[in-house]
């Protein structure tokens, strides 16, 4: 026989010291840019996909040991009563590395028991995508000594804390996947670029022909639903020789959504 009538009297009779929870609720951003080098005049650019790393202190901000001192870490920190996870990710952004108002979003949770020393911490894991002209302005905050961008090959030969090894990797995949499958790679390029720019962002992470074969890309890509050419408000096409000799085309993104089908 049911001990409770009704809900008031189960939530009264509701003690959730009786339940195992986490020790702590974090969220983690890794923050990705590419940067576009141009080696030579008038030619194509070399694209380099890089994450946002913080160096933890010595100290924490009580001036104790820190928990993982002088490793290499995701921005983020301990999610406040107040806010939601998706709120922490936004605060620590600013507080941690100096960035605001970017493209964020949640690729996975971590919460393997024994992942963090301090106890079971439960963490968030979003991506953020930042120009690279935003993250000039980057700076470490007082419980960070260093803020500096690292390719994947680079970071392998870091000294990582916690579980940051396997995050990282989970978010070099999403991203990857996520420039594959939508029109995120707008986020990377400026409003207006060349086929040659777009293309130097894709090789980062496609093999398919239709984008390793310059001039099929060439040819196919003014064809995509999500393209259109740059004109300006007389409505002339506007061209560059940013990466070639000859004037060439500039486009833009269109604003459209990709719809994925198994079929």
């Amino acid at each position: 026989m049911a001990k409770y009538k009704n809900e008031n009297e189960v939530l009264q009779h509701y003690h959730s010291r009786n339940y195992i929870t986490p020790d702590g609720y974090t969220s983690d951003i890794a923050v990705f840019t590419i940067e576009l080098m141009y080696p030579e005049a008038h030619k194509p650019p070399e694209a380099s996909l890089k994450l946002v790393l913080i160096q933890r202190a010595e100290l924490d901000q009580e001036g104790e040991p820190n928990i993982a001192a002088e490793k290499w870490a995701l921005p983020g920190g301990f999610v406040r009563p107040n806010e939601t996870a998706f709120q922490t990710a936004l605060r620590e952004l600013k507080e941690e590395a100096g960035v605001g108002n970017i493209h964020l979003k949640h690729f996975n949770i971590y919460d393997r028991p024994g992942r963090d020393p301090r106890g079971w911490i439960v963490s968030n894991a979003f991506y953020a995508i930042v120009t690279e002209e935003h993250l000039r302005e980057r700076k470490a905050a007082s419980d960070a000594q260093n803020v500096e961008l690292f390719t994947k090959e680079e970071i392998e030969k870091l000294e990582l804390a916690f579980d940051h090894k396997e995050i990282i990797s989970d978010a070099f995949e999403v991203i990857k996947r996520e420039l594959l499958q939508t029109t995120v790679a707008k986020e990377f390029l400026p409003t207006e670029f060349t086929l040659s720019e777009l293309r130097s962002v894709l090789l980062l992470v496609s093999e398919d022909p239709g984008v390793t074969n310059e001039s099929a890309f060439v040819r196919d890509a003014p064809k995509y639903p999500f393209l259109e050419v740059a004109k300006n408000h007389k409505g002339e096409v506007k061209t560059t020789t940013r990466t070639a000799k000859r004037s060439t085309r500039m486009f833009r993104f269109k604003d459209f959504k990709p719809t994925l089908s198994i079929y």
